[in-house]
């Protein structure tokens, strides 16, 4: 799977999650589209997703954007 692969993977599930589109470089905390709530939801959703983990204390850090955070589960992920 490309990066490009999981970026639009990870849009759909937010998309699905806060019901808008996001573009991959939109900076989905400090915008607001996405809150403290549906930041956990994201990070679940992307963990079951992609088998991965997502520390709580860094959640923050990479959900900035979807760019972001397919770069983490990108270097994350199992094969």
């Amino acid at each position: 799977m490309t990066l490009n692969d999981i970026e639009s993977k990870i849009a759909k599930i937010i998309e699905d999650i806060i019901l808008t589109p996001v573009e991959t470089d939109t900076l989905l905390l400090e915008s607001g589209l996405v809150d403290s709530l549906s930041a956990v939801d994201v990070a679940l959703a992307v963990e079951k997703a992609f088998a991965v983990k997502i520390p709580p204390s860094e959640i923050d850090l990479h959900l900035e954007s979807v760019q972001a955070l397919a770069q983490y589960v990108a270097e994350h992920r199992k094969a």
